[in-house]
């Protein structure tokens, strides 16, 4: 097995970052046959866990302020998504004619089942975790995973042992969430359908402009040909832009009621029925108002994994049986509790403006908002007219709530809390029945949680702590 020119058995790898995603390609490249070395910046004693759960023996561990030294002898570097591609030591590597790619690259080599994968600013996990139902409850065995939950390359390393075995893939279908960070790194990775949820301002703390952000979300589309598929908004205009440079057949999802002539078919909102044209046949999949979900943005991501599943032969009751039950993620628009009369919401997926701007938009109650965090370079301005609309205070947490305070100075009625507890509390003091409590941050989790679901755990262990 190799990657490009770099034959993996007894070659010199390192593997950089230790999250999830770098465990797991630890152990694929260590089945494949190479010499692995990880490596992350973070101290041993930070990394104990992690640390644990790899042999030390066959692993070699760079971590510390030396990390970088274990690049010096490597033919091959695999990255994590959250290690930045142009860290100067990797471009060092890469004049030496080293390769590096990602997690998501190295894991697409091994797997011989059809890859599902989608991309987007927002969205992404419903839409994955939503064609995961589909496939799982038509009988179809597929992994589910990628950015979100488990890395690819733990299916990657299945793969490879029944391959090894002389058995066929575990998998009849592969659905990958991918970012615009694993993008960064790719080569070769080619999904039989490719779909792009939308394209909004994030992660301006990483990249130079917005033209850059696109241009790494495009990649998805980039290795694909004429038997798969690519699969577009048609009702954001960036993403819709996007549908001319590509090789596959090219799909699409909108709210309106028809789709371009330039399209071999997609997903699409006639009246209150959501109708797919994918199969050459005009299928009507249900009433919208059946989809138990929450949200407009919803509709889109519902069109999507729709679009997906008929695509891969779900049957339509199925897909109907699914939209009428599947309640949502866990931290994306989450009915945590009742208490009083008020709802108390967890929307901690929500790291970005646009994010908040669909949670606001999502509810018709009275709310009382919690935001902030880390901020991400977002314009938070953006907000202003919808908090005015529909927000009755806003209290803010974090390291971004001067940011916010300014951006909504005048709009709306703002206090600061030194907590999550203390944000709880003084929202619980001040909800009257019938409002909304919503922690949606638009911003990142970092300066105070582990990720957005500590973030969101959190929030719901003390809203379940209110007294009764």
């Amino acid at each position: 097995m190799g990657v490009g020119s770099v034959k993996l058995a007894g070659a010199k790898v390192t593997v950089m970052g230790l999250a999830r995603s770098g465990v797991a390609a630890c152990r694929l490249l260590q089945a494949a046959g190479a010499q692995v070395t990880v490596a992350d910046q973070k101290e041993p004693e930070e990394l104990t866990s992690i640390l644990g759960s790899i042999d030390r023996a066959r692993v070699g561990v760079t971590v510390g302020a030396q990390y970088e030294s274990s690049l010096e002898v490597a033919e091959l570097v695999v990255i994590s998504p959250g290690v930045p591609s142009r860290l100067a030591s990797l471009e060092t590597a890469r004049r030496r004619g080293v390769k590096v790619i990602g997690e998501l690259e190295l894991a697409s080599q091994f797997i011989r089942s059809p890859i599902l994968a989608i991309t987007g600013t927002n969205g992404k996990s419903t839409t994955v975790t939503l064609i995961g139902k589909f496939l799982m409850e038509s009988g179809k065995r597929a992994f589910v995973g990628g950015n979100l939950g488990t890395a690819l390359s733990e299916a990657a390393l299945e793969d490879f042992r029944a391959q090894l075995e002389g058995k066929p893939s575990p998998y009849d279908y592969v659905v990958v969430e991918v970012s615009s960070f694993q993008m960064e790194t790719i080569d070769q990775f080619h999904p039989w359908v490719a779909t792009l949820l939308n394209v909004t301002v994030d992660h301006q703390d990483r990249y130079e402009s917005l033209d850059d952000y696109v241009a790494a979300k495009q990649r998805i589309f980039e290795n694909q040909v004429a038997s798969d598929f690519a699969l577009f908004n048609l009702d954001d205009d960036r993403v819709a832009s996007l549908r001319h440079r590509v090789a596959a057949r090219r799909l699409g999802f909108t709210s309106r009621s028809t789709l371009g002539a330039d399209l071999s078919g997609g997903t699409y909102l006639e009246g209150d029925w959501i109708v797919t044209t994918v199969t050459g046949v005009r299928l009507e999949i249900c009433r919208r108002s059946e989809i138990r979900i929450i949200g407009n943005h919803n509709v889109q991501n519902v069109m999507a994994a729709v679009t997906n599943a008929v695509l891969c032969g779900c049957p339509l009751e199925v897909i109907r049986r699914v939209l009428a039950t599947f309640p949502g993620l866990e931290h994306a628009l989450e009915i945590v509790r009742e208490w009083r009369g008020v709802r108390f919401v967890n929307d901690s997926k929500g790291t970005n403006v646009d994010a908040t701007l669909k949670a606001l938009e999502s509810i018709d109650q009275p709310i009382c908002l919690i935001a902030g965090g880390r901020d991400k370079g977002g314009d938070f301005s953006r907000l202003a007219q919808v908090v005015d609309r529909r927000v009755k205070r806003v209290i803010l947490i974090g390291e971004a709530a001067p940011l916010l305070r300014r951006a909504w100075e005048g709009v709306a009625t703002m206090i600061d809390a030194d907590s999550l507890q203390e944000a709880v509390d003084c929202a619980a003091q001040g909800a009257e029945s019938g409002d909304v409590v919503l922690l949606s941050p638009c911003c990142a989790s970092f300066d105070m949680f582990t990720d957005y679901q500590d973030r969101g755990r959190q929030f719901k262990t003390l809203v379940h702590a209110l007294p009764a």
